[in-house]
């Protein structure tokens, strides 16, 4: 597949299969996210793969859609400000930014290996913070439920049209 064809693929996943992930999907999908670009090659990011059911209710707590409740694993994707270039002319810490390309390393390569995943962003951040002890300078950035897609139907995208997007000048 190529990777046009692998970002038509992906869509944001909301029905899971039970089955638990296998580990060499894990890893190869955690080593994607390990070579995304970072600002400086900072790469101020952590993730976290949480499998139990103590964590994931405490997430689920953060989250209180029910959809969420089905997948296998939850990924949290967390921003090290402390450890992320600032670019000096205005300080802005690019942490946010470098963690999300790596999440979209994350959803595509999981959606390369047959597994589904959608960005939670909309959560209960402080509850979070507090329920699992957060360090100051971890933001969670993201949840990002991961599994097999309980439908193998790929929804039809709305996108704008090529010529909304971009110019050239």
């Amino acid at each position: 597949m190529n990777f046009k064809e692998l970002c038509e693929q992906r869509y944001s996943v909301r029905s899971y299969k039970p089955e638990a992930i296998p580990q060499e999907k894990l890893d190869y999908i955690m080593e994607c996210v390990r070579l995304a670009p970072s600002a400086v090659n900072k790469q101020p990011w952590h993730f976290t793969i949480y499998t139990n059911e103590t964590d994931k209710q405490k997430i689920q707590q953060c989250y209180g859609r029910e959809w969420i409740q089905e997948a296998p694993a939850y990924i949290v994707a967390y921003a090290l400000t402390d450890e992320a270039w600032t670019r000096r002319y205005d300080e802005k810490n690019h942490a946010d930014i470098d963690v999300t390309i790596a999440i979209e390393h994350l959803c595509l390569a999981a959606a390369e290996q047959g597994l589904g995943t959608c960005w939670v962003c909309n959560f209960r951040i402080q509850l979070f913070r507090e329920l699992f002890e957060l360090p100051e300078n971890q933001n969670p950035i993201a949840i990002i439920p991961i599994g097999y897609p309980s439908q193998n139907v790929v929804p039809e995208k709305v996108r704008k049209e090529i010529n909304e997007i971009w110019t050239i000048k």
